[in-house]
């Protein structure tokens, strides 16, 4: 059964305070709902989703058949998130360039696109925008929120900051904040994108240009740390794009045989991938709104206000947590889903953990595998 999606739009005009100090004025939150909202509003699930996915979650639309949800797999009649059960939310977060307010859209002040003016948004701040959205569709509590990757962080803040509002906590291949490596790969990428000479500090738009090198490279950074040494080896190792190399004769006798190196064609199968996901991506996105997600990503530390104690950051929490790590990824390590399973216990929090012997890297969250997704229908049939 295709389960056929509708998006839509709900605009807010009661300013948004943000964690910055700053205030968005009137905005919108573009979202999706599937399934049935029953009598009491008790089947409610919200997704949070990481850094260049929408709210278009799962399904497809009548006039795009081709363009399926990002979570699909996971979401829908009789999968691991049941629509025939539960009634699920899809959000698409402020500072994207999917529907919902951002750097795109015109700023009431100048008449112009926000570009660089944008306000800064955290985390915290999508989960109170969030709080709102649920709260227009007169949900007054959540059955579960969940997310994988940054969609994690989320769940996380939302059951820091709206403990009452939730019953379950879903957190996939996350961590409680980001090590500086991964600050690191986010600072490269950002770097590619505001060095690049169509970028115009933030303006390009009032140029009629997009920064496409700089978010080709950025993609390209976030696709190496997405995936394991393992896949990468399996599905490309050291292939060549050629099936035969240009060889020229080596000095001496005559039978030694050097490669003759290029520098500008792609030889290994790898560089093409990784060219080709590079040039989707900076077709679809846009450069601000990288900028903003990956600085919210930096940003996120709960434990920060509580002197580095996660399990005083969730002393208050509520919801019953399912946390899920994959074994081969290394930008969430299996460590950092660890820490919060800890804090959680520490408060006597009810906690189910799996840590899934998946091969895929980080990507993991994304992807098929039976055991993940049993442990996702089980614990949904459960409640």
């Amino acid at each position: 059964m295709t389960l056929i999606a509708e998006a839509k739009k709900m605009h807010f005009s009661e300013p948004l305070p943000l964690q910055s100090g700053l205030v968005l004025g009137a905005y919108d939150l573009a979202y999706e709902t599937y399934g049935q909202l029953n009598a009491d509003k008790s089947n409610a699930i919200l997704i949070c989703h990481a850094l260049n996915a929408s709210h278009h979650v799962a399904g497809v639309y009548d006039n795009e058949l081709n363009n399926v949800g990002w979570w699909d797999n996971m979401i829908g009649p009789g999968k691991p998130i049941d629509t025939n059960r539960f009634f699920v939310i899809g959000v698409n977060n402020l500072g994207s360039c999917f529907g919902s307010t951002g750097p795109k859209d015109i700023n009431p002040q100048t008449h112009q696109a926000y570009g660089a003016d944008f306000p800064v948004v955290t985390v915290e701040d999508w989960v109170d925008s969030q709080e709102r959205l649920v709260s227009a569709l007169g949900i007054d509590c959540l059955l579960a929120v969940m997310g994988g990757s940054l969609g994690g962080m989320q769940v996380l803040s939302w059951s820091i900051r709206f403990p009452s509002r939730l019953q379950h906590a879903v957190v996939i291949a996350s961590a409680p904040n980001l090590t500086a490596e991964n600050i690191a790969f986010n600072e490269v990428a950002r770097r590619a994108i505001v060095t690049d000479p169509q970028f115009h500090e933030g303006h390009f738009y009032r140029h009629g240009v997009v920064p496409h090198r700089g978010l080709r490279i950025a993609r390209m950074i976030g696709h190496i740390t997405y995936l394991s040494d393992d896949v990468m080896n399996t599905r490309f190792g050291r292939g060549l794009q050629r099936a035969k190399m240009a060889l020229q004769a080596g000095e001496g006798n005559g039978s030694e045989l050097d490669f003759l190196y290029t520098t500008q064609d792609v030889e290994f199968q790898i560089e093409s991938y990784l060219r080709h996901q590079g040039d989707k991506f900076a077709d679809y996105f846009d450069a601000n709104t990288y900028l903003l997600i990956t600085r919210a990503l930096d940003y996120f530390d709960p434990a920060r206000m509580h002197g580095g104690q996660l399990s005083q950051a969730l002393k208050d929490t509520k919801a019953k947590f399912l946390v899920i790590s994959f074994t081969t990824d290394w930008r969430f390590s299996p460590a950092r889903s660890q820490e919060i399973v800890k804090a959680l216990l520490d408060n006597r929090c009810a906690v189910t953990y799996a840590n899934i012997n998946a091969p895929h890297g980080h990507d993991a969250f994304l992807l098929e595998d039976a055991r993940y997704m049993t442990v996702v229908k089980n614990y949904f049939e459960q409640l």
